[in-house]
């Protein structure tokens, strides 16, 4: 699978020109640094989520999440993008339609809540419609996957499921995760997420 992105920024909001990186709070300026810099420090901003879990009431808590994992190398952190995005030629949700896509977003979840925690397969179709959804509006210019995996795996917890779609080690989950995101197959990613939860609760 592709991984092709391409970014509209002719003001350089997001980069350095010179670098070809993203402008971060360290002024690191080599692009394995930032790498190795920016996982370490999301990966200890992940475990404070696990300690102090966030109640998901909308899409708001998306971008609470993501200010929160990327705090210390971004300024933009939990800010929506300004910048249109595309993968292998397909343009993700423009930003001019941001408002309409947050509404239908927070109707989800609402949907999701009303669903009893014992209607697994019910539970893990919205959560992959909510993902789907989630990934198409891709909100920031870094970071998507990793916030909205992290979002789902606590709307899921507010249900008592525990839902991990970045295990270690696993590359059978991680490609089917990217062929669900990256198509748009709901259909993979509820028999995914299906999967994952029931394995672990037999709901």
């Amino acid at each position: 699978m592709s991984n092709y992105y391409k970014y509209i920024d002719l003001n350089y909001t997001y980069y350095d020109p010179k670098t070809g990186l993203l402008r971060n709070l360290l002024d690191i300026t080599d692009a394995d640094t930032l790498m190795f810099v920016e996982s370490g420090a999301v990966t200890k901003r992940l475990q404070e989520l696990y300690e102090n879990q966030i109640k998901i009431k909308g899409i708001e808590n998306l971008f609470e999440i993501h200010r929160h994992l990327f705090q210390d190398i971004y300024v933009w952190a939990g800010k929506k993008r300004i910048i249109e995005i595309s993968k292998d030629g397909k343009q993700f949700f423009p930003t001019t339609n941001f408002d309409n896509a947050f509404k239908y977003i927070n109707t989800l979840i609402s949907e999701f809540k009303k669903i009893p925690k014992g209607n697994g397969m019910q539970l893990a179709e919205k959560l992959a419609e909510i993902l789907d959804n989630v990934n198409y509006l891709h909100p920031f210019r870094e970071g998507n996957g990793r916030t909205q995996r992290e979002f789902l795996r606590l709307l899921a917890l507010e249900k008592g499921l525990i839902l991990n779609l970045n295990p270690p080690d696993n590359k059978s989950i991680y490609e089917r995760y990217m062929k669900g995101t990256i198509e748009s197959d709901i259909d993979t990613l509820t028999e995914l997420i299906f999967e994952l939860i029931e394995n672990k609760h037999n709901v």
